[in-house]
């Protein structure tokens, strides 16, 4: 008996590796737009529309030279950055866009020619501010700077002291760096702008991070640091590192998984850390096994991921919220329908798809990717 012929869609080269017709959602922090990259000329660019649909979106950062692919909302709904390099030298530069202003350009707020920012993080503990790496004084050393949003003023923070890994900034402004020691290991230390020195807090085993600490995040307080830590432990746990004492306690672990590190190798991913938009606190922590596991922290965020999670049976991927933490804005990781994004109210209980990036890719037409775990064999196990 023959086998009876199955008909198999064909699928372009152009849709498998174009780019995507939406991507990279986010909600501004009043909860009143949404952001999101599309093609613009042939090069994505971030456009801005109404939470309600009931307007016309816009592109907002109009570059048909270079695709842009990051940007960041602020604390001010009128201002909208992005980051982008010139002619792909690398060399990147933080804009600002005028979204109250539709004619207004953007404003370049590094304008040194051959310069790069690195690092560049806006401070929710300090509303309107932002701190970056800038190589402005020389070209192979990066110092600190704060950068006013609003106003475009930088001002010098610390000049490069030497192998920095990463910079953390308290409310108060006390500044801490994650450092090399000449041993490799990995070292965090309390600048001291007084004596133009570091004051080391804790060192951790070098062999034990090749990749770095990660995560590596200030508590709101600014009295410790958030990290992921195996020490003692055959599995990354979320611990909390005390800034006065060098203690670390644990906040929170899974009995099998791993916390989700991914996102220091693969930029794009989303961090561990799961975080109130408008104060910083923790709310939620992502493990990675055959499939995403998260730990809500936050009472409210648990009853908001109980009602994400049923808008789409792939693993949770960016989320973002209005401060309020009424709106959000979802996007999952999904074998055959990548970068669904959806909208949710939690108050109102209403949510609606938003977009898919690759709508021509019939979703049906594609095979489901069942998960699977892999055992290392070890000497001794484990």
């Amino acid at each position: 008996m023959s086998a009876i012929p199955c008909e198999v869609p064909h699928l372009a080269v152009e849709d498998l590796f174009g780019a995507p017709l939406r991507t990279g959602a986010s909600i501004s922090p009043d909860g009143t737009r949404i952001a999101y990259l599309a093609p613009w000329r042939e090069r994505l660019n971030v456009w801005v529309e109404s939470i309600d649909a009931d307007g016309e979106a816009r592109c907002v950062t109009v570059d048909d030279n270079r695709s842009v692919h990051v940007y960041h909302w602020t604390g001010d709904p009128r201002w909208l950055l992005y980051e982008q390099d010139g002619d792909g030298d690398e060399n990147w530069h933080v804009f600002r866009v005028d979204l109250d202003d539709p004619e207004a350009p953007a404003v370049d707020l590094t304008p040194f020619p051959g310069a790069r920012v690195m690092g560049f993080e806006p401070l929710v503990s300090r509303p309107g501010k932002a701190i970056l790496g800038l190589n402005r004084r020389m070209p192979t050393e990066f110092d600190l700077y704060e950068l006013d949003i609003a106003t475009g003023e930088l001002t010098t923070l610390v000049e490069n002291p030497g192998p920095v890994l990463g910079w953390l900034c308290t409310p108060g402004g006390d500044l801490y760096a994650a450092t090399l020691t000449a041993n490799g290991d990995m070292q965090l230390a309390q600048w001291d702008s007084g004596a133009g020195k570091t004051r080391p807090v804790a060192t951790v085993d070098g062999t034990d991070y090749p990749l770095g600490i990660h995560p590596f995040q200030l508590t709101p307080d600014g009295t410790g640091v958030w990290i992921g830590s195996n020490r003692g432990s055959d599995r990354t746990r979320l611990v909390r590192l005390d800034l006065a004492t060098g203690a670390e306690t644990e906040v929170d672990s899974h009995p099998v998984f791993d916390l989700d590190t991914r996102y220091a190798v693969f930029p794009t991913l989303p961090s561990p850390l799961i975080r109130n938009r408008s104060t910083g606190e923790l709310i939620g922590a992502r493990y990675l096994g055959e499939r995403q596991v998260i730990h809500p922290l936050d009472p409210h965020f648990a009853d908001v991921l109980e009602n994400l999670e049923r808008l789409s049976d792939g693993g949770l991927a960016a989320l973002s919220s209005g401060a309020s933490g009424q709106r959000w804005v979802i996007s999952f990781t999904h074998d055959r329908d990548s970068g669904v994004t959806h909208y949710y109210d939690h108050f109102t209980g209403e949510s609606r798809l938003l977009f898919r990036p690759f709508p021509y890719l019939d979703r049906h037409d594609r095979s489901a990717s069942p998960s699977c775990r892999t055992r290392w064999p070890s000497s001794p196990p484990g």
